[in-house]
């Protein structure tokens, strides 16, 4: 099993990764479809399914499938190009993407919420339809948005197009038994395999160059909502707050009378700053979701500023570590709210970068597999209940308690020897069943918890 580090991480927009990227990538596909075949198209349509209907609103999904069908992709997203896109297909009802003809779509007659109708094979379900000349239906494709920006057809799904195709890597682990025995066997660190791994199906240069470009990102979202303040759009008047928040404990430094847990705001503040820019739609990086994207750029911040004799040459080190933690979930379990809740999300962060944070402060490989285990373990049966489809509340903050989770994780992982009770492979089974078992209402739909008990009109 061979999941690339750009896979897990990839640079896109907010505010979802499974709800806004996921759909422009499938949009971009279709086209792509389009392009190869020998029909003539004269219109599209599309309509939304499952969770993708009942939060797409909050999400901007039909904004994401509208530009994505115009041409837009999440890695080269321009906010301006986009609204100018979006002000025009509204006006003419025509989009043209590039190698294709004009091609009528109406947003408001051609892309519908179907919420009476869910498909098989995940949650989060759409259909593109390319039409001719007389309106009839000549192209038509069902995609699943699986989580984290990863998207399949219908047809990659049912073949278990999830898993890897490509040639042998060194270190083929599918769980965490398995990485720590290829570990001990080798003498490397869970980064080394991964790294190995990641050369042989590039090259080193283009590895080193791509890790410093999440970092740089992720980073710059960071600065970006320290600095930030206003209301988030989407109706709930929810205020930005990482800005006042790190604002005073600026303030605050250098005073004697801090007091000890004040190190947990600047945890909390640095997620809260990616998750307000996320909520905002800007650029973040999935790590492994965007809902869920603030939690491991807070904790590599936290270990760099924080942390005595923190070096930036170990950013590469905690990114390969938390990935490989992240592959493990994914290809195990799943990184999806909207089939696990958001267990699967904040808590596959959590544990990605409690496992990055242990690795560079010195943990052993025994010692990273317990605090990946440590972090998911106390994020399980969490749900997906957001207020108003927004990834607003309950989110922004539970990324900046996950961020905490991760760090006291590592920390307690590296006062022990590695071993423990819970294996992290029963860790990530036990969320996957708990995903199974858990109701749909909970699972991104906004039909429960904070989503139906908090007022938000």
């Amino acid at each position: 099993m061979f999941l690339s580090v750009f896979d897990m991480f990839k640079v896109g927009i907010g505010p979802s990764s499974s709800h806004t990227m996921g759909p422009m990538v499938a949009a971009a596909r279709f086209l792509d479809m389009m392009r190869n075949s020998p029909f003539e198209f004269h219109g599209l349509k599309g309509s939304l399914h499952g969770s993708l209907a009942f939060t797409g609103v909050g999400h901007a999904t039909d904004r994401a499938t509208i530009l994505g069908l115009a041409g837009f992709i999440p890695d080269t997203y321009d906010n301006d190009k986009a609204e100018a896109a979006l002000a025009d297909i509204n006006a003419t009802h025509t989009v043209q993407p590039e190698g294709l003809p004009p091609l009528a779509f109406d947003p408001k007659a051609d892309l519908v919420f179907d919420y009476d109708h869910t498909l098989d094979g995940h949650a989060n379900a759409m259909i593109l339809m390319a039409t001719d000349a007389q309106g009839d239906v000549t192209l038509r494709q069902v995609f699943y948005s699986i989580g984290g920006g990863f998207v399949l057809t219908e047809e990659e799904l049912a073949q278990g197009k999830a898993t890897d195709e490509g040639d042998p890597v060194p270190y083929p682990f599918k769980s965490a038994t398995e990485m720590l025995e290829m570990a001990k066997a080798s003498g490397k660190s869970i980064a080394a395999m991964k790294r190995a791994n990641e050369i042989s199906r590039g090259c080193e240069v283009s590895l080193a160059k791509g890790t410093a470009r999440l970092w740089e990102v992720m980073n710059g979202c960071i600065e970006r909502g320290l600095v930030t303040d206003g209301i988030l759009p989407g109706g709930l008047n929810v205020r930005r707050r990482a800005k006042g928040i790190y604002d005073a404990l600026e303030a605050e430094r250098g005073m004697n009378l801090t007091a000890p847990h004040t190190i947990n705001d600047w945890m909390s503040v640095y997620a809260m700053a990616v998750n307000e820019e996320n909520a905002a739609g800007g650029q973040v990086v999935t790590a492994p979701t965007n809902g869920a994207a603030g939690v491991l750029p807070a904790t590599l911040r936290y270990y760099l500023d924080h942390v005595p004799g923190a070096a930036p040459s170990h950013i590469e080190d905690f990114l390969l570590t938390a990935a490989a933690i992240g592959g493990l979930v994914k290809f195990n379990a799943s990184i999806s709210g909207a089939e696990a809740g958001c267990q699967a999300e904040v808590g596959s962060a959590a544990a990605m970068a409690a496992a990055g944070l242990c690795a560079v402060m010195g943990g052993t490989p025994e010692q990273v597999e317990n605090a990946a285990e440590i972090a998911l373990e106390h994020h399980l049966g969490m749900t997906c209940d957001p207020v108003k489809g927004l990834v607003q509340v309950p989110c922004i903050e539970r990324n900046g308690l996950g961020a905490i989770k991760a760090v006291s994780a590592a920390s307690l992982a590296l006062r022990g020897d590695g071993q423990h009770f819970v294996p992290l492979d029963s860790a990530i089974e036990t969320m996957r069943q708990t995903g199974q078992d858990m109701h749909e209402k909970y699972k991104e739909t906004s039909l429960g918890g904070l989503a139906v008990n908090v007022p938000n009109c």
